[in-house]
């Protein structure tokens, strides 16, 4: 999660007896004297059709502001998948291999979950990470993060599927007050974070301490540098080199991303059910302040979930008295919730 001083307590995938077969193996070619290795040249070849897949998959799935489906995608074009020179370095080794195998077998069913979620933000996040030119596979740091759960909240009070800490939260631009909690906003707290990770990033010239440094915070990634690094930056391996001087939880961090990536990239072949969540589609609609999302459920004849699901970020279902405030209400429907809601207040469409 974005640094909260130097804690780490956060969400963890728990421990649950194995389910469904057990995959095949990996088998990656060692890399002398790096003390990590690199993608096997069958997996390369296997997760390279398997990746290009997926990015089109995620240009096909429908995203969030508007309800089509080229909401989803970089100008409607799904010609060209991700480049797999531009993805997120897959470094396998018995770290990482250990974590494979935790969840094809007594993480399993915690991890088809996982992927089931997975089909509610792919394509946003997917979306957001594609044109800003950063790895696809980041993804998957907001499924270690919070299990892809907008609600989530870690033992150290870190809120949302990005998992950000209330003064971090506000120092990139979320807001966070007694009616509106942005961290839970999967559109807004998922902007915030890749603005973070790109800091990151540019900091360090690694993803993987960019990772670790969004769990355990840059003064903990500095100060281990310093010390056993020479204050080098500016190469993934470094993360393997000074993995041992790192919080223990961050020692996981990268093997536990890298598990999840190969495994839900290569998700039905794995035996993972595919089936999940449908995409996060929404039309908005300012509404009165002092709205409740019920109120508009009743207008729209929906169970009130379905409106609580969509505005997660509405932390008291209601939103901010004395201000004209957007809702997110179901595709199709933002005319309907004006010609009710609007009889009470002033209303409008958010293209109006």
């Amino acid at each position: 999660m974005p640094w909260r001083g130097e804690e780490t307590g956060r969400w963890t995938l728990s421990t649950i007896d194995p389910s469904g077969p057990r995959a095949r193996p990996f088998d990656p070619a060692p890399i002398v004297g790096t003390g990590r290795s690199s993608l096997g040249p069958r997996l390369l070849q296997t997760l390279l059709p398997v990746v290009a897949s997926f990015a089109v998959l995620g240009w096909a799935s429908a995203g969030a502001g508007g309800g089509s489906v080229d909401d989803a995608m970089p100008n409607g074009d799904v010609t060209t998948p991700a480049i797999i020179g531009h993805t997120l370095p897959l470094h396998v080794n018995e770290r990482v291999d250990r974590w494979v195998q935790r969840f094809r077998t007594d993480q399993r069913a915690e991890f088809q979950r996982l992927l089931r979620r997975r089909g509610a933000y792919d394509a946003i996040i997917r979306k957001k990470l594609r044109q800003r030119g950063m790895p696809e596979e980041l993804l998957y740091m907001a499924m270690m993060e919070s299990g892809l759960s907008p609600r989530a909240v870690s033992s150290a009070s870190a809120v949302g599927l990005w998992q950000f800490m209330g003064p971090t939260a506000q120092q990139y631009g979320l807001r966070v007050d007694q009616w509106v909690d942005e961290r839970r906003d999967p559109v807004r707290a998922t902007n915030a974070a890749l603005d973070y990770l790109s800091w990151l990033h540019d900091r360090y010239g690694s993803w993987y301490l960019a990772a670790a440094a969004y769990n355990a915070g840059p003064g903990t990634v500095d100060r281990v540098l310093a010390r056993h690094a020479e204050g080098r930056t500016g190469d993934e391996d470094l993360y393997w080199e000074v993995l041992e001087y790192l919080p223990r939880e961050t020692r996981d961090y990268v093997p536990r991303l890298i598990a999840a990536t190969l495994l839900a990239e290569d998700a039905e072949r794995e035996g993972f059910d595919l089936g999940g969540a449908g995409p996060y589609r929404y039309d908005r609609v300012f509404v009165p302040g002092g709205t409740s999302l019920k109120r508009v459920a009743k207008a729209l004849g929906v169970d009130g979930s379905l409106l609580r699901g969509l505005n997660p970020h509405l932390v008291q279902g209601v939103t901010p008295p004395d201000e004209t405030y957007p809702i997110r209400v179901p595709v199709g429907t933002a005319a309907v919730v004006v010609a009710s809601v609007g009889r009470h207040g002033k209303t409008r469409r958010a293209d109006d």
